[in-house]
């Protein structure tokens, strides 16, 4: 049996183990990552790398920012004003800082760190209205992964750029995506997220947290004891100080795990949290749970499974010359494997792919690598894809049949959105 076939058979229980809940999730990622590496199909490195990927010290980190963001009163105070600015409308409110996170997640190249700006703001509206925070956290994620990259700003720039390197490499140097390119084809995916989040996710994301909420994001009123005036000023001031450092990183060339870390500890140094607090505010279980969903991805870049998935579905299609059914092709197969793979490797793994089937066929390749960085961005049905799922998992308290009832169905409206726009848009043919 090669490596390749007992890699899948690992994958396939993992997911069962998954959806039947028979483990708590984060033993089941666990369990699943000694899988990989008992089993030759994961080194040990690499697995025990995943415990110091920056996205999972971020992901810790900016709990603890958080936390400490939670502990000040200025938080509560902000919060008030917005519902009050809001006329006491909760729907108004929740609109407000749906607008907030598209804005920033195209400014921000990172949709994680924009969630981890948003969300403290969130559950303390939240608490304002004493209504949990699951009601909202998956929605949020949602807005601030899918809408990420279609405004001419960072990160469509850097899209743009990247994406006509490509086609000069693979002989195809007579396209040119243009920064606008992204809006153009993409903007009703801003439309349609927004309409959902405001419209429908108030009413299916469940009452009460199908798991305990990680740290200070509950959604319960709750008595804090004033700080006194050095850490309240502190608390709000390394907030603030940790989102304009991360919205600049690039031009700073600093990488946001310094960024992040070092503001989780400056909560604790300038007494806005106290030790315990700050460690308890760290979720575990979404860190193991993370851990778990990188060695997965890289088990499956590792040994081809990913690739040899791919391929098999490119040939499906065999030569079509329909620009719907080569769009859909380039979505749907991304998205599907971005569940279970980090989305970046997804979309290394079907540029190449999609580029030469564009090539062969004599497609204008515009429209498909659209579509293959809009498949690998939507991805909001398990843990593995984004790190800004486990992070919405640790603040609403989701478990996985929870991700799933409430994501298929923003999953399948940007399916449709995304191929029939775009493809009509930027026909192959």
């Amino acid at each position: 049996m090669t490596q390749l076939t007992i890699c899948i058979i690992i994958f396939v229980i993992s997911l069962i183990m998954y959806a039947t809940n028979i483990l708590p999730m984060a033993v089941t990622s666990l369990l699943t990552m000694m899988a990989f590496v008992l089993t030759g199909c994961l080194d040990a490195s690499t697995a025990l790398g995943a415990f110091a990927n920056t996205n999972t010290i971020i992901i810790g980190s900016m709990f603890v920012v958080a936390a400490g963001f939670n502990r000040t009163q200025f938080v509560d105070k902000l919060s008030h004003g917005i519902v009050k600015l809001a006329a006491g409308s909760f729907r108004r409110a929740w609109l407000g800082y749906v607008l907030l996170a598209v804005l920033l997640t195209n400014f921000i190249p990172s949709p994680m760190a924009v969630f981890a700006i948003v969300f403290p703001l969130v559950s303390s509206m939240c608490k304002e209205f004493q209504i949990s925070p699951s009601k909202l956290m998956f929605g949020l994620a949602v807005v601030c992964i899918s809408c990420c990259g279609i405004l001419p700003f960072g990160s469509a720039i850097s899209m743009a750029v990247k994406n006509n390197g490509f086609f000069e490499t693979y002989g195809l140097s007579q396209y040119t995506m243009l920064v606008t390119d992204s809006l153009k084809g993409r903007w009703p995916v801003i439309l349609a997220v927004i309409a959902w989040a405001y419209f429908i996710i108030p009413k299916i994301g469940p009452d009460t947290p199908p798991v305990p909420i990680a740290g200070a994001a509950s959604g319960k009123k709750s008595t804090k004891e004033p700080l006194n005036p050095f850490s309240e000023i502190c608390g709000y001031t390394i907030f603030f100080g940790v989102i304009l450092l991360m919205t600049f990183s690039s031009q700073l060339k600093l990488p946001l795990w310094q960024i992040c870390i070092i503001g989780a500890i400056l909560m604790v140094v300038t007494g806005v949290l106290k030790g315990k607090e700050a460690t308890s505010s760290i979720p575990l279980s979404i860190i193991f749970i993370y851990v778990g969903a990188l060695a997965t991805g890289n088990a499956l870049t590792s040994t081809g499974a990913g690739t040899a998935v791919g391929e098999w579905l490119a040939k499906v299609v065999g030569n079509t010359t329909n620009s719907y059914v080569l769009g859909g092709l380039f979505f749907l197969i991304p998205f599907i494997l971005t569940q279970f793979m980090l989305n970046q490797g997804v979309s290394n793994v079907f540029t190449p792919i999609c580029l030469l089937t564009c090539a062969a066929l004599g497609a204008n390749p515009i429209g498909p690598m659209l579509l293959v960085g809009a498949g690998s961005l939507t991805a909001f049905l398990t843990p593995m894809a984004t790190p800004a799922i486990p992070m919405a998992m640790g603040a609403g308290g989701y478990d996985l049949k929870s991700l799933f009832k409430q994501g298929w169905l923003i999953s399948l409206i940007l399916a449709i959105v995304n191929i029939f726009y775009v493809m009509t848009v930027f026909p192959a043919f």
